[in-house]
């Protein structure tokens, strides 16, 4: 991408000639946050165009499982569940530990609720709650056990119609088009445990049965979120420009940005901006550059689930307009496995599970296995632990779902011939074929086991949190401990991973791009992974990238409509009339 053009002038005067479109919204990306603020803007009256370089809509949240933390939102006030507006205030006060302006976090607090009620507007637009799927560190002032993130509902692809062939493929699909969603891995992850487990695989054969006779394309998580804000956006008449990359961003004399320019299938493509552009274009994650720059030593490498399409093309446009960049050696990390083929991996519901245990090159453990991923990886990183090993045994192989591989199921060939997995019929045997100090890892264990069997884990604490627990076996005293004793043992190499960066360009309350001395890019917002995130560097719960890069696209397209938001002492919202062009002020 390139740097700014200036507008051809006639006297003084942008020349409307040398445009090729005139909007009122341009969005950059199409992601969960690029769509909504398309359809915020669309609700304020504004004609909006999203843009996107990919050939497919949904960005990294067509990849992820989609969830979306927002407090107090419509689905969870329906089934009675309301937050206090200072319990969730002292929940991400805490979390951002003073790293993030208070202004922003008033916002997200204060106008989730909104983003998410202007969606139920929709027909399309329907929403469930994962119950007991726990914020991250529920044992925080505010956190909730019980969890706050909701979901899209299974969506039947087919009726997107002739928009279905750019809807990004499902690389998560079973066989036979077996959907799932979040609620239903946790149960059929304890298939071989519990009867949650076996009565989810039972209701997994009928979809398939019924797949077969209705030849649905059903779409779960971050695919059913993105199918139905495209849904909304068509029914919205909002155009959705596929294979369009942005070439640059055009400003005035003043560095007032007045549009984009574009190259759309091959072709140069100049769009007027009346009210302001967003880049929802996602972080720097694929761009070798920028990692490098960056992130800390021991995070360098790609291991990125995030959209290819992520280059940081729209943190370095704000970047040479002089905005303000915070976070950029963070990002929303996650350990992973490389398969053989070349994806990644992410280890979410693995980490908690009994007879294992996830040590460093010297044998050692270093983290509670078991805790957010994010804090997983910077406890990682910090100890410069890369790669580390997942260590467990026979029986954690044979009763719960491993990176893809189903329980009891071997590994495949490739995982031993490319070093990712080892196995062995004694620990230190295991030790040898991954490098690490026989005695220390054999001692490792025999103290991991002394404290499976009391139940507690005195080192770190591993199953004391609801978190913990979610994906652990509800069948033992301690869903998170067990001894590791049975052979063969099994060793898999685990990699610092990431669902995107997140470092990016500092934003104001409304969206609005910053410099470093506070004033604002006029006609510039920015939103999800592009912008620094309001959750700083930790992570609130299941959904809380998608949930805020949602709630500021809405904040940005109401802004640019002239609507400015404010918020209340005491939680009450309110707005101000129309006030004309917004980049004045």
């Amino acid at each position: 991408m390139s740097g700014t053009q200036e507008m051809p002038t006639v006297d003084g005067v942008p020349d409307r000639d040398g445009w090729d479109q005139e909007v009122d919204f341009l969005v950059v990306g199409s992601g969960g946050g690029g769509m909504t603020a398309a359809l915020a803007a669309h609700d304020a009256g504004l004609r909006a165009l999203v843009v996107d370089k990919g050939k497919t809509f949904g960005g990294s949240t067509a990849l992820s499982g989609g969830g979306i933390w927002i407090p107090n939102n419509p689905t969870l006030r329906a089934k009675g569940h309301h937050d206090s507006r200072e319990s969730i205030r002292s929940y991400l006060l805490r979390l951002t530990a003073g790293r993030v302006p208070e202004a922003r976090i008033d916002a997200y607090i204060d106008h989730g609720p909104a983003t998410m009620e202007l969606l139920g507007r929709s027909r399309w637009m329907r929403f469930f709650w994962v119950k007991g799927y726990s914020d991250y560190h529920p044992e925080y002032e505010g956190g909730r056990p019980q969890g706050r993130s909701v979901e899209a509902r299974p969506f039947d692809t087919r009726k997107l119609g002739e928009l279905e062939r750019d809807q990004r493929p499902n690389t998560m699909q079973g066989p036979l088009g077996l959907w799932v969603t979040a609620k239903d891995y946790h149960d059929l992850a304890m298939v071989k445990r519990t009867w949650r487990g076996r009565w989810a695989a039972v209701v997994a054969a009928w979809r398939v049965a019924s797949n077969l006779v209705r030849r649905r394309h059903m779409a779960t998580g971050g695919r059913a979120l993105v199918a139905r804000l495209r849904m909304a956006l068509r029914d919205a008449g909002v155009p959705v420009w596929l294979r369009t990359a942005m070439t640059g961003l055009v400003t005035d004399d003043d560095g007032a940005v007045l549009g984009a320019t574009l190259e759309r299938e091959g072709e140069p493509v100049r769009v007027r901006a009346r009210r302001g552009v967003l880049l929802a274009t996602g972080g720097f994650e694929h761009n070798t550059d920028m990692r490098d720059k960056y992130l800390p030593e021991g995070a360098r490498e790609n291991h990125s689930a995030g959209a290819r399409q992520n280059t940081g093309d729209g943190i370095r446009a704000g970047e040479a307009l002089g905005a303000e960049l915070a976070f950029m050696d963070d990002a929303w990390w996650m350990p992973s496995v490389r398969h053989p083929a070349g994806a990644v991996i992410p280890l979410v519901s693995e980490r908690c599970i009994p007879r294992s245990l996830i040590v460093s090159g010297e044998g050692g453990r270093f983290t509670n296995e078991s805790a957010p991923y994010v804090n997983f990886v910077h406890d990682q990183l910090a100890g410069g632990h890369v790669p580390a090993w997942f260590v467990m045994d026979a029986k954690a192989r044979a009763r719960y779902p491993f990176a893809q591989v189903l329980p009891g199921a071997p590994f495949p060939g490739a995982f031993y011939e490319q070093g990712i997995v080892h196995t062995a019929d004694t620990v230190a045997e295991l030790a040898e074929r991954i490098g690490v100090d026989p005695e220390a890892l054999t001692a490792t264990v025999e103290r991991f086991n002394t404290a499976a069997r009391s139940g507690t884990d005195p080192d770190f604490g591993r199953g004391e949190s609801a978190y913990d627990r979610y994906y652990g076996d509800p069948t033992l005293p301690n869903p998170n401990l067990d001894v590791v004793d049975e052979a063969p043992y099994y060793a898999v190499r685990i990699e610092v991973g990431d669902l995107g960066t997140k470092g990016g360009l500092v934003c104001d309350e409304h969206g609005r791009v910053l410099r470093p001395d506070g004033s604002a890019v006029a006609g510039l917002y920015a939103t999800g992974n592009t912008s620094a995130p309001v959750m700083g560097n930790e992570y609130a719960g299941p959904g809380a990238t998608i949930g805020p890069s949602m709630v500021f696209g809405h904040l940005a397209a109401r802004h640019a409509a002239g609507i400015i938001e404010h918020t209340g002492d005491t939680g009450e919202t309110g707005e101000t009339g129309e006030t004309g062009d917004p980049r004045g002020g």
